[in-house]
């Protein structure tokens, strides 16, 4: 399959402030792109030197087969952006709101958004003023806005920031339903259970491209082990983890620990070293990795 984004070393700066740092990736057409990170770690500024909306400092980024920042205009006519605000017109009931975007972008099928309020089962909220919706209408109509003119490449910067778990999974089954038509999506997030949807996922951190692979890839090259530590007392076990030579990474799991440990690293020290601090090991076995366990493993290197 042709590429839809190529970059390669995309740089931007802001004064002392390095935003972006030296990125390179591209994005097969038909992808669902996940953009995994903390605020701050240069997502959005990303997406926004990919749309023309900021040149870089170095480097350069193909999108769509146009350079993005030479022929800006060209890619965001062809690219759909949902931004972490809503550009949405308050007073404007949802209908409207999806007609004047489609003036914006001259589209010349006057039933298009019509067409976009069922796609996105907005129908039944079509003549409310967008500020009486719900958080979560509001994120569907902001979706519409991005793809009434029917873009090849949505991106969407951190769109289920806010509501609520219902509502993510129905809008997942959205992107799933546009990469099913063959739209390309990069969907930066920063939750970690959004990452496993994505067909490839990129970890961000301060700016640089940590690694860039599918969920499994990235799962299956952790390098430490996953272990379920069930432990009395729980709190206090968690410390003693925390500060254990050969513990990549430790966290509360519900009712017990989770720890990845350093490749090579016997988990019978971890009892041991666990029984010597006063924690009582009540049961200990091999986990599955999950995304979350890469993130923290590899922000930790």
């Amino acid at each position: 399959m042709a590429n839809v984004i190529e970059v390669e070393n995309l740089t931007r700066r802001f004064g002392d402030f390095v935003a972006v740092d030296h990125i390179s990736f591209s994005v097969e057409a038909g992808q669902v792109m996940g953009y995994l990170g903390p605020n701050g770690s240069g997502k959005t500024t990303t997406m926004r030197m990919l749309m023309g909306l900021l040149r870089p400092t170095e480097g350069r980024a193909t999108v769509l087969g146009f350079d993005s920042e030479r022929e800006s205009e060209q890619v965001r006519a062809r690219t759909g952006y949902m931004s972490q605000k809503f550009a949405l017109y308050n007073d404007l009931t949802v209908l409207e709101n999806l007609t004047f975007y489609a003036g914006v972008y001259s589209v010349s099928d006057r039933a298009r958004p019509r067409a976009v309020l069922e796609e996105l089962g907005l129908a039944p909220v079509r003549d409310q003023r967008v500020a009486n919706l719900s958080a979560g209408w509001r994120q569907r109509l902001a979706l519409g806005v991005a793809i009434v003119h029917q873009p090849g490449l949505l991106f969407l910067d951190e769109p289920t920031s806010g509501v609520d778990p219902v509502a993510r999974r129905a809008f997942w089954d959205l992107i799933y339903g546009f990469a099913a038509e063959g739209i390309t999506v990069m969907v930066s997030t920063h939750y970690m259970d959004e990452a496993e949807y994505c067909s490839l996922v990129g970890i961000m951190r301060a700016g640089q491209l940590l690694a860039l692979a599918s969920p499994a890839e990235l799962k299956n090259a952790l390098p430490g082990a996953v272990w379920e530590i069930f432990v009395d007392p729980l709190l206090p076990g968690l410390t003693a983890l925390e500060a254990m030579p050969g513990v990549d990474h430790a966290a509360l799991a519900s009712d017990h620990l989770r720890a990845v440990l350093t490749p090579g690293f016997d988990a019978n020290e971890v009892q041991w070293q666990l029984k010597l601090s006063g924690i009582q090991v009540l049961a200990m076995h091999p986990g599955v990795a999950t995304m979350e366990d890469v993130f923290m493993t590899l922000s930790a290197t």
